[in-house]
């Protein structure tokens, strides 16, 4: 396993690193460009209603994460044990009805639930709320879906309930749609993502 043995931790982070340099070179850019301003999801609108200390504007200036080796591995061992942690149902199994975000109190939700708890554990880590953005995209279904997007300085990362691996944004199966500003929370910017096509199924 990573975590059990330093040399292949550092190497699977230099593999990472390269494939994020390698995939930029076929990629609009290591970084999503931001569109205007949108409207925030109506879960999320409902969230902030919820939880406000949670949407609260920020005054300093964005920051994005230098991806050390322990910062990398911070990520990938976050997602993992959130991904294992937490038991997929729909809003409407849990709550009776088909859109509700909130945290995962009772150890079981949809992808907002997922991305929501990924950014609070990070937060408690000490990471940046600037640099942890809930992201709204279209999957392989065109079905809506939501990963949290961490702003590093080697890119944008995903973290994702249905992918393992936590992959830089443009090696991931998702049309990418808005995600929250880096200055207040509780507004949404749009993404313009003009790839083609969608890149191929990753597998779990």
């Amino acid at each position: 396993m990573i975590r059990s043995n330093s040399k292949l931790k550092i190497a699977c982070f230099g593999i990472a690193l390269a494939l994020t340099s390698t995939l930029a070179h076929a990629a609009p850019a290591r970084f999503m460009e931001m569109g205007k301003s949108v409207s925030a999801p109506l879960g999320h609108v409902q969230f902030c209603l919820d939880n406000s200390e949670a949407c609260i504007g920020q005054p300093e200036q964005p920051v994005v994460v230098k991806l050390s080796e322990n910062r990398w591995q911070e990520l990938i061992d976050l997602n993992k044990r959130v991904n294992k942690k937490i038991r997929p149902v729909t809003d409407e199994e849990q709550f009776g009805v088909l859109e509700y975000w909130g945290y995962p109190t009772n150890g079981q939700g949809d992808c907002e639930e997922y991305v929501l708890e990924k950014q609070r554990e990070l937060l408690k880590a000490g990471w940046p709320r600037s640099a942890l953005l809930i992201t709204v995209a279209k999957d392989m279904k065109n079905a809506g879906h939501a990963v949290l997007t961490v702003r590093t300085d080697q890119g944008d990362m995903i973290l994702d309930n249905q992918i393992e691996a936590v992959l830089p944004w443009y090696a991931t199966p998702y049309r990418y749609i808005k995600r929250q500003s880096t200055r207040e929370p509780a507004k949404w910017t749009g993404i313009s993502d003009t790839r083609v096509t969608a890149v191929g199924s990753v597998g779990n």
